[in-house]
């Protein structure tokens, strides 16, 4: 088919496999720029392009005209400069990427820094254990993290670059004949039994593996081995002798899978060895490079300028001086629907659209000759289209697939609709002004946020926004990312800045001003941070900033406005912490919520800070209340009356207390009888009332002690007579109790003395006062009587009171001669009726 020899235009065989260059942008870097004087490192998934000019090698312009400060040189695949950073720190011994695009750059001291966007922001670590004494050698990186070579010949290892831990890999001396190193590789921990990261050493003829453990010699004969290189699965282990030859063998060095003769011997060593994919080797030289297949045999191609290759884990690309070109294997669909002679139900289907679009009545032959076949098809040419980077075949196998998914029945079209929406994000971020020429496998490995992540990062916000929209992902990290930038790079004016950022992102779902702000803060816009912080919605975020820009009381307002009450308290702490107590205090009194705030923490946490709290109020009795309670905690009599000094003199300077303080000052007297007390007696009584003090004293016997505390605290009688009436019954001293009662006048009444009396027990000595509750009608003093046994004394008052019915309810409650009298006092009472 013609449409077949022009889609194969780029192909060629090897061996059983066929292999395609696809030239991806051309005019990249230009005649005059010598891609001999930098090293290059490329990131993955058709990633950025970092160049550093070599050490022995003038800085200069283009021009060639003037020498410049050294720098970091980072284009996209399309030579456009994305970003020129400055490097101040010696010399770059390893210059990488990882997966997610942040620049690795290791220096000879073993400096590291990891460049986290493309825009020069950096962190810094160092590789440790004396290394910037030794010095670096070489680095070889993997997805996530790097091994450096030592001049000693020792390794370390960086398995995380955010939060990196060097650590020494196993010690590879004992093994290396005469301390060379002829070259050296790495296998990624993922692909490793281990799960640690294991290099391959070079030295002498064989090679050693090691890992942070152990060191094995795989007892090889053929080396040395100037170049190692492993497959991106890690399966593979490509060696290349100083004879020219190149051995494929598996990863276990256990089985030999291939050999190469290149041609060259040991006279023209190659300058790098790299897999394309997991099929084929590459092998370049200055200006030639050889692509050997499983079998051993190779293509050769030639180039006008010096080659560089940057392997990917579906192919491998080219760069050089003027181009930038994929190798990779054609895809198995691929092959199946174009090459020469295919009669895959996928290529007659796209025959038939050909035909179709040429009115050809065979165009219905095709689709009955595979109608049985159709869905398969369909998909095929689906998953072709993926693979093509030419649009307009993009488009004829999207057409065969769509006139192909219209015959069936039933057929979900789903994979068509997500493969054009793929498409068009792939076509649109492999234009030259972008420069990401990534593939279809590459784009589902990265995943379409990765993506978006690396147009933000080259200031494509645009094309990132209508990429995530077009895709249905979130939007608020574009937009944040380009007000952060518009806030660094902006020359206007801050109140115009502002104004810019908060009409293009006000009223986006998801948008944190907080971290504008603080971009801002961080370029020494103060006020534009300030700004910007009264948009974000969100006062957590708002308040930390604020903190570190020193805008306290605003947010110690913004945490009030919040409502919520841990965030007043951060911010309230952090205040207290950095501010002189007097200021500290001046800043909440003007605020009541954080003034209550602080005033309820500390009386639970900090009486001190209570005190300073309400001295500086003038809030006296507040303060003699705090104090006072501390007098009470103190276990010292001293510290107890010292602290009742204080307290007093606090109250005793306002009028409005009078009152406390001389009940302060009772306080203390109390508490010198006490301690007398005490002292003499060998009693507990520290700290218990003036009407505790009384009733202890009487009830162990020190009546007239407890008579003096009466009279200097100036104590009621009536309450006087309660406490000697209970603790003479506490006492059980009845003689005493008996003795008192003769007293012809009681200012609590007698029926206390019966009720307590009663309530010990004794209803002797309790019904000695009943007659005496002479305010009590005949019905009560009964009851009494009846509540201490006495049925005949309970009759008399019945009698008195000429209550015939009570006598008769106490006829059946009467036994012996008390029965006989009750029954005397029935007939009288009835005979006078």
């Amino acid at each position: 088919m013609t449409s077949a020899v022009s889609a194969t235009a780029d192909w060629e065989q090897l061996e059983d496999r066929f292999y395609r260059k696809i030239l991806l942008y051309s005019e990249l870097f230009g005649p005059d720029y010598d891609l001999n004087d930098y090293q290059i490192a490329g990131a993955p998934f058709s990633g950025a392009i970092a160049l550093y000019k070599n050490d022995d090698v003038l800085q200069e312009f283009r021009s060639g005209a003037a020498q410049t400060k050294p720098s970091i040189e980072i284009y996209s695949s399309a030579g456009k400069l994305i970003r020129r950073i400055a490097y101040d720190k010696g010399p770059i011994r390893g210059l990488g990427w990882s997966e997610d695009e942040k620049l690795l750059v290791i220096a000879e001291d073993g400096t590291v820094r990891c460049y986290s966007d493309l825009q020069g922001d950096f962190t810094q670590f160092s590789l440790g254990h004396g290394v910037e004494m030794v010095r670096v050698k070489e680095v070889r990186f993997w997805s996530t993290g790097f091994v450096a070579l030592l001049r000693t010949n020792r390794l370390v290892a960086v398995s995380r670059y955010d939060e990196p831990r060097p650590k020494y890999l196993a010690d590879p001396s004992p093994y290396i004949e005469d301390a060379v190193i002829h070259s050296w590789a790495i296998i990624p921990p993922a692909y490793t039994l281990s799960r640690h990261v294991e290099v391959l050493l070079s030295t002498g003829s064989t090679i050693i593996v090691l890992d942070p453990t152990d060191a094995q010699d795989q007892d090889l004969q053929n080396g040395p081995f100037t170049n190692i290189s492993v497959s991106p699965n890690g399966k593979y282990v490509a060696l290349y002798t100083t004879q020219g030859k190149l051995w494929v063998i598996k990863a276990d060095f256990q089985d030999k899978l291939s050999e190469y003769d290149s041609g060259m011997g040991s006279v023209i060593l190659p300058r790098t060895v790299e897999w394309c994919g997991n099929d084929s080797v590459v092998i370049a030289w200055d200006d030639e490079v050889h692509m050997v297949g499983p079998q051993g045999h190779s293509l050769k191609h030639y180039y006008e300028s010096r080659v560089h290759l940057i392997p990917d884990i579906d192919g491998v690309r080219l760069i050089t001086s003027d181009k930038c070109e994929l190798f990779q294997k054609v895809p198995d669909v691929t092959e199946d629907i174009f090459k020469i002679g295919a009669t895959s139900p996928a290529s007659i289907l796209l025959d038939a659209v050909d035909q179709l679009e040429k009115k050809s009545p065979k165009a219905d032959d095709n689709i009955q000759l595979i109608r049985s076949h159709l869905t398969e098809a369909v998909d095929t040419c689906i998953k072709a289209a993926g693979h093509e980077f030419s649009v307009y075949w993009q488009k004829q196998l999207l057409k065969a697939a769509s006139f192909g998914k219209s015959v069936p029945a039933l057929y979900s079209s789903d994979d068509f609709v997500d493969m054009c929406e793929t498409l068009r994000v792939l076509n649109a971020v492999r234009y030259f002004e972008v420069g990401l020429p990534i593939t279809y496998e590459q784009f589902i490995r990265l995943t379409p946020e990765k993506l978006i992540q690396r147009l933000v990062n080259r200031q494509q916000h645009l094309l990132a926004l209508r990429v995530s929209e077009h895709l249905r992902l979130p939007t608020d990290r574009i937009y944040i990312h380009w007000a952060c930038m518009k806030v660094r790079q902006s020359t206007d004016d801050e109140d115009s800045i502002c104004r810019t950022v908060v009409a293009k992102l006000q009223g986006k779902r998801g948008i944190s001003f907080e971290e504008i702000a603080r971009t801002a803060y961080d370029e020494g816009r103060g006020r534009l941070a300030t700004q910007l912080l009264n948009y974000e919605p969100q006062a957590g975020r708002q308040v930390p900033l604020l903190l570190n820009m020193e805008e306290d009381e605003i947010a110690l307002d913004k945490a009030i406005e919040s409502g919520d009450t841990d965030l007043v308290f951060f911010v309230l702490l952090h205040l207290k912490k950095k501010h002189p107590l007097a200021n500290f205090f001046r800043i909440i009194n003007d605020r009541p919520f954080a003034a209550a705030l602080v005033e309820s923490s500390a009386r639970e946490t900090d009486l001190e800070l209570l005190k300073d709290f309400y001295y500086q109020d003038d809030r006296r009795a507040d303060g003699a209340h705090v104090i006072l309670r501390e007098s009470m905690e103190a276990k010292d009599l001293q510290l107890k009356l010292e602290k009742l000094k204080v307290a007093t003199k606090l109250l005793s300077d306002s009028k409005d207390h009078v009152l406390e303080a001389k009940a302060l000052d009772e306080s203390a007297k109390l508490l010198h009888m006490q301690e007398t007390f005490e002292r003499e007696l060998n009693e507990r009584f520290m700290g218990i009332s003036v009407n505790d003090t009384i009733f202890r004293l009487i009830r162990t016997g020190y009546s007239s002690r407890a008579l003096k505390v009466k009279n200097e605290f100036r104590v009621p009688e009536k309450r006087y007579w309660w406490l000697r009436l209970r603790a003479l019954v506490a006492k059980r001293d009845w003689n005493e109790i008996e003795e008192w009662g003769k007293t012809k006048k009681s200012p609590v009444g007698w029926e206390p003395f019966f009720n307590e009396c009663l309530a010990a027990g004794n209803t002797k000595v309790a019904a000695g006062f009943v007659g005496k509750c002479s305010n009590l009608g005949y019905k009560e003093r009964l009851d009494m009587y009846m509540r201490c046994g006495l049925v005949l004394r309970a009759a008399e008052e019945a009698s008195k009171g000429k209550d015939l019915e009570a006598l008769e309810g106490l006829r059946s409650k009467a036994v012996g001669r008390d029965m006989v009298e009750v029954e005397r006092l029935i007939k009288i009472l009835k005979g006078g009726k």
